[in-house]
């Protein structure tokens, strides 16, 4: 299954993208679903008819979903939610208040990826476009699988062994005094299960003969720094951009003074455009002079981006990283693109290589050859950074 992730500060235009690509996908003979993990769903709109949790055939070979993530909550993590209900209302809570504590913060968004995991599984479709939530949260979805199983392995196992041993024991004497049970095999096991879907899902997504993002921007000084800083992070995950859509261009035809300052900054901002995130390839579409909804719309702006060509294929390969072997000592490098040294921080502990930028933060878990040899020094070249290991 070809899997292409649409993403982009919030307003920028990537369901439109989406929706324009899943048309062409779709004109090409592939079965294709577009599905928005966006809590803001737009994709209706977009398609200018009514879709819900389920796909929905749009036109022969696309179909249109949107995420319910109560429906999926419900289905994956529903013992774990009746049993923190338990476990509130013994405390004192009442029914509602403690029904709704008992969906943890996050959540919808985990959701998000167990529904891609679901998709992929069945096979059903070809391709699958997801048009996912704004930068911010679509990469705090990626860190999901590492994060997870950090604490899984560290915390989550040893208890699950410890719960399994002690509930017999303990139960007859803790329920009197608790108010509540201990957690039952069920929901013990929930949490796991569902990181392994997880953890699954996260070969997938840094696959990148099979699995690319489309960074949608638009020609703003904001939005670009915010598209530059995703695509270093997206590499920090490990997780290969294809292409970049620089959207809502103002067309040369446009005329009007009051337009005049507008196309001289964009100009500028185009030409940053294509430097800082070169060798990606950009597509430019220009900014229409009516909204995009309905198959009208999105038909011309799938002609735009696509003409004649296969929305399917890898338009660029990134390789994130990588480890080197010169004169006898070892590099470890990541594709950083845009980020100063300055603000990476660099941190190994056992066979770990903890890297953090700004706020966000991946574990890598080092091969062999570099767990038993410690991090001699580190440099920014041609957007990677290079750490020596001796």
């Amino acid at each position: 299954m070809r899997v292409i992730l649409m993403t982009g500060k919030g307003g920028v235009g990537k369901t439109s993208v989406a929706a324009a690509t899943g048309l062409r996908c779709a004109e090409l003979g592939y079965k294709t679903l577009v599905l928005s993990t966006d809590p803001a769903h737009s994709l209706a709109d977009s398609f200018d008819l009514e879709l819900g949790h389920e796909a929905r055939s749009v036109r022969p070979n696309l179909w249109g979903a949107e995420l319910d993530a109560l429906m999926e909550l419900e289905g994956n993590w529903g013992a774990v939610k009746r049993y923190i209900t338990e476990v509130l209302q013994a405390r004192g809570l009442d029914g509602v208040q403690a029904e709704e504590l008992a969906i943890l913060p996050g959540m919808d968004e985990i959701f998000g990826l167990v529904r891609m995991k679901r998709h992929y599984d069945e096979g059903k479709y070809e391709v699958l476009i997801i048009d996912s939530a704004p930068t911010g949260t679509a990469l705090r979805l990626l860190s999901i699988p590492e994060v997870g199983g950090w604490y899984m392995r560290r915390f989550y196992k040893p208890l699950q062994g410890m719960s399994a041993a002690l509930r017999p024991l303990f139960e007859p004497i803790f329920k009197p005094i608790a108010g509540f049970s201990l957690p039952n095999n069920e929901v013990m096991d929930a949490p796991y299960e569902f990181y392994q879907q997880i953890e699954e899902l996260e070969k997938v997504l840094t696959d990148n003969s099979q699995t690319s993002v489309r960074l949608v921007t638009n020609p703003e000084k904001m939005v670009i720094k915010e598209s530059l800083r995703a695509h270093a992070y997206l590499s920090l995950y490990n997780v290969a951009t294809d292409m970049v859509v620089a959207n809502r261009i103002i067309p040369d035809r446009v005329t009007d003074p009051f337009f005049q300052r507008w196309k001289e900054n964009q100009q500028q901002y185009r030409q940053e455009i294509h430097e800082n995130f070169s060798p990606l390839p950009v597509k430019e579409v220009p900014l229409y002079s009516e909204e995009m909804c309905g198959m009208e719309a999105l038909e011309r702006l799938k002609e735009t981006l696509y003409a004649e060509e296969d929305p399917t294929q890898v338009y660029y390969k990134e390789n994130t990283i990588r480890v080197v072997q010169e004169q006898g000592q070892y590099s470890l490098e990541l594709y950083l693109p845009g980020v100063a040294k300055e603000k990476i921080q660099l941190n190994k502990n056992a066979d770990e290589l903890n890297v953090r930028i700004g706020n966000h933060r991946r574990n890598l878990v080092l091969p062999q050859s570099l767990a038993a040899l410690q991090p001699a020094g580190a440099k920014m070249e041609d957007d990677y950074l290079k750490i020596r290991f001796s």
